[in-house]
């Protein structure tokens, strides 16, 4: 076993042909969140400490309100790619396909719950 290169032990593994692009859509998202969260936090905290119309009345205004729709979209889409990554990396067999079928259908139904309170928030 001593005498294999690198190049014999990984024949036959194979290429998952998609972890480029996965490592750039996670920078590219983690950049927006950079840019998005003190925004979110800015905008919210204008709001924090009123009551339930004035919240209501500031977002109803366009800017926290898209602020904070876009925060939610980008911030989950990238907890769902951070969290698969996570599952290819430590679980494996049918548990991984399993977990990260789960995984994105729980982090697509919070963003669409938080999407659907900024809604009626807003309108």
């Amino acid at each position: 076993m001593a005498f294999l290169t690198d190049r014999k032990r990984a024949v036959g593994w194979g290429s998952a042909k998609s972890g480029t692009a996965h490592f750039w859509a996670m920078k590219k998202s983690s950049f927006a969140l950079l840019i998005l969260v003190p925004l979110f936090v800015f905008t919210f905290g204008a709001a924090l400490g009123g009551g339930y119309d004035e919240v209501r009345a500031y977002y109803s205004r366009p800017f926290p309100a898209i602020v904070a729709a876009l925060t939610l979209l980008v911030g989950f889409h990238h907890f769902n790619m951070g969290v698969q990554v996570l599952i290819e990396d430590y679980v494996h067999g049918i548990w991984e396909k399993v977990l990260i079928l789960v995984m994105t259908c729980v982090s697509y139904g919070a963003a669409s719950v938080g999407l659907f309170a900024i809604a009626r928030l807003a309108l």
